[in-house]
């Protein structure tokens, strides 16, 4: 389990320097949509190499798999045009406040009603305390700068 969670520490870590990286390729070049395009074709050269190289070569079954789980790359499409674009004008740390402010909210609604066939984690008063004060340290880290 620690190299799970040591995975996603890592992505966590990603998720900021994304912004601030492509949010400054959009100012460079003039253009959000441009640099999200660019993240988007290094991004698509990566995982097809991970793919060839661990995936199950699966990737036929997808014309099969239920139209709703493609809006994952909707969802991430507008993830990395919204940083893009808002995170020049509003700061990297106040653009990733509020994307950490609805991980939360979402991951929590997720669990509590087992979307998506994700495992069933209620919604406890501990728990809810517990993000309440996840979001109350990160809007702190906000305010003190």
């Amino acid at each position: 389990m620690t190299h799970y969670a040591l995975i996603m520490l890592a992505a966590g870590i990603g998720i900021p320097l994304l912004a601030a990286l492509n949010a400054r390729l959009g100012q460079f070049l003039g253009a959000p949509g441009a640099a999200s395009v660019v993240l988007f074709a290094v991004a698509l050269a990566v995982a097809v190499v991970f793919y060839l190289l661990v995936g199950p070569k699966t990737l036929l079954q997808v014309t099969s798999a239920p139209k709703h789980l493609l809006l994952g790359g909707v969802l991430v499409a507008f993830y990395v045009l919204s940083i893009t674009h808002v995170a020049p004008h509003f700061g990297v740390g106040n653009a990733v406040f509020f994307v950490l402010l609805g991980q939360l909210v979402s991951a929590a609604a997720i669990d509590h009603f087992g979307l998506f066939g994700a495992q069933v984690s209620p919604l406890t008063l501990m728990r809810a305390l517990g993000i309440s004060v996840m979001a109350a340290g990160v809007w702190i880290t906000q305010i003190a700068a």
